[in-house]
């Protein structure tokens, strides 16, 4: 694989993750960075080895001309800079939350289709080693038919007058919780299970110093049959967070399996004993190696031509998936999917 020019927009919190692993994938470089904080910007380039640094995302892609463009800023710029992206003739790579609205989202998978860019969303969840191991499993057929995914978040950096210290914008978000961190959540559930069907969410908030709600329940309905539950809150878990936020499970009708908030999973083949299940979970990068895995996929996908796992216009049912559990906690009524926004 020939290697990959990228510059990356966004020098914050996750964007040091992102770097870190893009220089652990050889067919990928990172020639340049902007930040509209151009201290930061030459702070995180001499950190990361990054040759320039620029202040404006327009004179970057100008210059550069990179092969990619990987999008790390609040959720509120990610428009405008995919479509900056995509004029520049870049693919973008754009973090989650992808854009603030359903309309924002589709809008940018348009744009960047009618520019004849890629657009990959940047959803490194479903890459932890755990979940690619359900995943893997899930696709032996050795569960069976697999009836219910359930997953039990339990945080505690959102207790106290100020909660979120490592991202304290976490606070003023009027829409938080899901948004920000249960998307992780729908997509890895995409990924076990299929597509979503429909959605029953209740949304609460327990922490009076933030705008939006820390505390969910997200009751799934799949196409195929079967039924998901996402229990959620960042009030009464561990600090410091633990690698996996939570503990899943995997039912079929011949076999489960156990996820425990270290990444170790247990089988259990009905009518036997819960077994241990071994296979490897890496130790260095961000929680198993995920980003390194997921930017290794695009990276390898931008080159071959291939689908990605992360499409802006397949993403979008994700998108959808959120944007249904606030309308279903908004009106107390399930949500039924639209099956993507077209």
């Amino acid at each position: 694989m020939s290697q990959l020019k990228g510059a990356m927009v966004g020098a914050g919190f996750f964007a040091a993750f992102q770097a870190e692993a893009w220089n652990r994938i050889p067919g990928a470089r990172i020639a340049a960075v902007a930040d509209l904080d151009a201290g930061r910007a030459r702070e995180f380039a001499a950190r990361w080895g990054i040759p320039s640094v620029y202040a404006d995302a327009a004179e970057m892609l100008e210059k550069e001309r990179p092969d990619f463009l990987d999008i790390v800023t609040g959720p509120e710029t990610h428009r405008a800079l995919a479509e900056l992206g995509a004029r520049a003739g870049a693919a973008v790579i754009c973090q989650k939350p992808l854009a603030p609205t359903l309309e924002d989202c589709t809008a940018m998978v348009e744009a960047c289709e009618r520019a004849g860019a890629r657009l990959i969303v940047h959803e490194n969840w479903r890459w932890q080693p755990w979940h690619r191991e359900a995943g893997r499993l899930i696709g032996t057929g050795s569960f069976g038919r697999v009836f219910y995914l359930g997953f039990r978040m339990r945080n505690g950096d959102g207790r106290g007058p100020e909660p979120y210290t490592l991202q304290p914008y976490f606070r003023n978000m009027k829409r938080f919780l899901i948004f920000e961190t249960l998307v992780h959540f729908l997509d890895t559930f995409r990924f076990l299970c299929g597509e979503v069907a429909r959605v029953y969410c209740r949304t609460s908030r327990v922490n009076p110093a933030i705008a939006g709600e820390d505390c969910a329940v997200v009751h799934l309905d799949f196409e195929n049959g079967a039924q998901g539950l996402i229990d959620a809150n960042r009030i009464s878990g561990p600090l410091p967070l633990s690698a996996t936020f939570g503990t899943l499970r995997v039912e079929g009708d011949r076999a489960m399996l156990r996820m425990n908030e270290d990444g170790r999973l247990w089988r259990t083949e009905y009518g036997g004993p819960e077994q241990p299940h071994d296979y490897e979970i890496p130790r260095e990068g961000y929680r198993g190696d995920s980003v390194r895995a997921a930017q290794r996929h695009y990276a390898e996908c931008l080159a071959s031509g291939r689908e990605s796992e992360s499409e802006g216009r397949a993403y979008l049912r994700t998108v959808e998936a959120v944007t249904a559990c606030y309308r279903s906690a908004e009106t107390g009524q399930a949500v039924t999917l639209r099956g993507g926004a077209a």
